[in-house]
């Protein structure tokens, strides 16, 4: 009868690192490893098992074997064990948190984050905030590389392998031009016809999305990296463009801008998600953060 041996929790860590980056050498780069380091952890992992989980011939980059594959649910079942434990003492090890960074993607109604740091200033008048607006994939990479504690994200951040996540409700998204624009003034717009028209998009300051499109249907396209220029651009005429319909209701309702029913592009949800680092949970001051926005989140139901 064989008895395998007891691996280190460091090992498992390297095998899913390896799995997760896709080679050896990323693997070392996520870990701050040397390869030879984490080549010789995953040998002293096959010796411990007795198994062999990678093929490392005739391929660039490694392969699980058989084994690999039986073994990866129940790696990643302890190593999940493993951050909850550390969690839980890190926890009870913390007291409330002097200052707490939160991320918060430029989607969130404006009325909605006001009315949580508001209520967050009441209950906790000792804590500093610092607070960063972004869009698309910053919020994730802010949370990522640990400037921010917790984030209020787009569903970009369900990509993210070392995060925690909770659906935070959503925000309706609608195509709008000015009343003076041509697509502004078609009573029916035929299918086809935006294309014709520039489209103003919102653009990634990070790298995580980098020349990936998002409900962009034009041939033409200005990219911008502020959502209030999009909105000032949109009023001046300049192109159309999706936007998130608490921050364009009031020029809806006053006529400064109108609502484009287009029959290819009618728009749609933009999911939030409290994100934070699974490693690094957050205090009792950014956890309440969290739990507010979740909250509030669950009464988004829009028509």
């Amino acid at each position: 009868m064989n008895n395998p041996g007891t691996p280190t929790f460091d090992q498992l860590r390297i095998f899913l690192a390896i799995v997760d980056t896709g080679s050896f050498a990323a693997a070392g780069r996520r870990l701050g490893r040397a390869v030879s380091v984490i080549s010789y952890g995953i040998a002293n992992l096959e010796a411990q098992l007795g198994l062999v989980l990678f093929e490392r011939e005739g391929t660039r980059k490694p392969q699980l074997t058989v084994a690999g594959r039986a073994l990866l649910t129940e790696t990643r079942a302890i190593a999940a064990g493993v951050d909850g434990l550390r969690a839980r003492v890190k926890g009870l090890l913390d007291g409330l948190e002097a200052e707490v960074d939160l991320a918060v993607d430029v989607m969130v109604s404006s009325e909605r984050l006001g009315q949580v740091l508001r209520a967050f200033a009441h209950v906790f008048p000792t804590v500093q905030l610092r607070l960063h607006v972004e869009a698309l994939g910053a919020i994730t990479a802010l949370v990522s590389d640990g400037t921010a504690s917790i984030g209020i994200s787009g569903p970009l951040a369900l990509e993210a392998e070392m995060l925690n996540s909770e659906a935070a409700g959503s925000t309706l998204m609608v195509p709008v031009a000015s009343p003076g624009h041509p697509l502004g003034q078609m009573a029916t717009i035929p299918p086809g016809a935006a294309r014709d028209h520039i489209q103003l998009v919102l653009s990634d300051r990070s790298r995580l999305t980098e020349g990936r499109d998002f409900a962009v249907i034009s041939r033409k396209t200005w990219r911008l990296a502020d959502l209030s220029a999009k909105h000032a651009l949109l009023r001046e005429g300049v192109g159309w463009g999706n936007m998130p319909l608490p921050m364009v209701a009031g020029d809806l309702a006053s006529g400064a801008l109108v609502r484009l029913n287009l029959p290819d592009h009618s728009g749609g949800r933009y999911g939030l998600s409290a994100i934070w680092r699974r490693d690094c949970p957050p205090g009792p001051a950014a956890a309440w953060l969290r739990d507010q926005f979740v909250e509030l989140g669950k009464s988004d139901d829009w028509p």
